[in-house]
């Protein structure tokens, strides 16, 4: 019975972080438009294919910039999440020049994992925001 129940609860905890997601999506496209050129640089550069992300750098340093220029939904717009999404655009300006400059691969992969970081660190503090 105690399985049964933490099933449940671990099922409506999982629900209602992907209604907050896709609420946050909704009311900030910006924040969608990052997160696939995110999801589509990181997750092969998980698995050691960094193309994507040197052939999609400075289109990641634009949509960085473009969460601040974009209309930010009033609830997100606090002051850890603005220094979030300032954090974020350094990184993605250094992970850019670091692709022009032709760093390593581990040091390009470094560096797009503490951007991801950075990232779910935004995803994180939106979270919070709404509870």
């Amino acid at each position: 019975m105690k399985f049964i129940k933490s099933i449940l609860v671990l099922a409506v905890f999982f629900m209602m972080n992907n209604v907050t997601a896709q609420s946050m999506s909704e009311k900030w496209p910006a924040i969608k438009a990052f997160h696939g050129v995110m999801s589509q640089t990181f997750h092969p550069a998980e698995e050691g294919n960094l193309e994507p992300i040197k052939k999609r750098s400075q289109e990641m340093v634009e949509k960085a910039a473009a969460l601040s220029i974009a209309e930010i939904p009033a609830e997100y717009k606090t002051k850890a999440i603005l220094a979030s999404i300032e954090k974020l655009q350094i990184n993605t300006k250094e992970l850019n020049k670091m692709v022009n400059d032709k760093f390593s691969d581990a040091d390009l992969l470094k560096k797009l994992s503490l951007t991801h970081d950075i990232f779910h660190e935004i995803m994180g503090l939106c979270s919070a925001e709404k509870h």
